[in-house]
């Protein structure tokens, strides 16, 4: 049985050549893609890792609004994809299935969209890849929907344990053995006009669908706490958790498959954490696939009038590289490097861990001198050094005309 993610570090290797189901070596010679929204376009390119190239082929339109997030089948077959007209008041919300060809990549649609309550922030596929997870930010909630025999997307699993899902529902992730679902609650920052609201990792058991004996992990309850994404580590017993509000990285250990409350280790995911010109926001993180490296997003994009222009204020938008201890499991930074475009909200491993792809919400003014330009939105390419250290190769950019980008991510054909 597979036991590791699907998606958002690298999708599925066999137990027989790694010790999670990461995605095949991409110098076996087997086709990668990646795909990634602008609006409710889902792109589809060509990935060489070789030449850390991206070369686009199609895309296919979603129904429901804006693409939030997707998540590939164990098989690698099918994508999921949960969309969102994402304004208020808003009821157009689904979850689609697409075939994969495993040839070129391209998309087409499996039987109908099911339409789903709110806005889905996040979605994933349990381990055994039989139901998909759902979380929802307004309000914080969760659902889970059964996926049918020819793979759409069937009717959802009715629930009688309790679902605290606090405030701000982020992330939802099955652990590692498939035993257990963990969603993220970032909570809310306060303001000079409201309170905090705190943030917490809500973490049950789980068996065929059916969520049970839930209990919650919130340090400090959960003030000063704003969590937003979590990985695990591919063969060792800890979980890293990217906290958006305090911009920084904690390490929680793991035991009998469930994520410990004890926070063992927290550090900053920023270069100058003394210096923060806006408002930053720590963003999703992703271990390597040898596991020896952890990978963490800074987002900053608050913007001052110049010249008549709204222009970007100044912050960090980086990926921070720690090594990881292998006894300990400690995070150690080893470098900060710019992604050469604002906002990276989300960012994919190549699964031979050679490549990183990061990608940006929306075109942002930058004063430069005493005129004014435009950074794109769009995709930034590194190369992944032995030593886990990124090169900036280039970048691609879109205009924005289609929307926003919202995410992005990788498969093994």
């Amino acid at each position: 049985m597979t036991t590791r993610r699907h998606f958002l570090s690298a999708v599925s290797v066999t137990a027989a050549t790694a010790a999670l189901p990461r995605m095949a070596n991409a110098a076996g010679g087997r086709k990668l893609a990646l795909y990634a929204n602008t609006g409710r376009t889902l792109m589809q390119f060509d990935v060489d890792v070789e030449n850390a190239t991206l070369t686009q082929r199609g895309s296919v339109s979603t129904p429901g609004g804006i693409v939030q997030y997707c998540w590939p089948h164990r098989n690698r077959q099918y994508l999921y994809a949960a969309s969102s007209s994402n304004t208020a008041g808003a009821t157009d919300h689904s979850v689609t299935a697409y075939k994969i060809d495993s040839a070129t990549g391209a998309l087409t649609q499996v039987g109908e969209s099911i339409r789903i309550p709110y806005r889905p922030i996040h979605m994933s596929l349990d381990r055994e890849s039989r139901h998909i997870l759902v979380a929802f930010n307004i309000p914080s909630s969760l659902k889970i929907y059964r996926i049918n025999p020819d793979f759409s997307p069937g009717a959802e699993v009715p629930q009688t344990a309790a679902k605290d899902c606090g405030i701000y529902a982020h992330q939802i992730l099955a652990t590692p053995d498939g035993k257990h679902v963990v969603l993220v609650a970032r909570g809310n920052e306060g303001t000079p006009k409201t309170p905090e609201d705190p943030g917490a990792l809500y973490v049950w058991d789980y068996r065929d669908g059916v969520l049970s004996n839930q209990y919650k992990i919130a340090p400090n309850g959960g003030h000063g706490y704003g969590p937003r994404h979590l990985d695990f580590h591919p063969t060792k017993p800890w979980m890293y958790v990217s906290i958006e509000t305090q911009n920084q990285m904690h390490m929680h250990r793991m035991q009998g498959g469930k994520p410990l409350p004890e926070v063992v280790y927290n550090k900053t995911t920023l270069l100058e954490p003394n210096n923060i010109r806006s408002r930053q926001a720590a963003s999703t993180l992703h271990v390597h696939p040898n596991g020896r490296f952890l990978y963490g997003a800074n987002r900053s994009q608050d913007l001052v009038d110049f010249n008549g222009r709204r222009v970007y204020k100044g912050g960090e938008n980086s990926i921070v590289v720690y090594s990881l201890n292998p006894q300990t499991g400690e995070p150690t930074v080893i470098q900060h490097i710019e992604t050469q475009k604002i906002h990276p909200r989300t960012f994919h491993i190549d699964p031979s861990g050679r490549m990183l792809v990061a990608q940006h919400n929306l075109p942002v003014d930058v004063r430069d001198g005493d005129s004014v330009r435009t950074v794109k939105a769009g995709l930034s390419v590194f190369r992944m050094s032995p030593d886990g250290r990124l090169n900036f190769v280039r970048d691609y950019s879109f205009d924005g005309a289609a929307g926003i980008m919202w995410w992005m991510g990788m498969v093994q054909l």
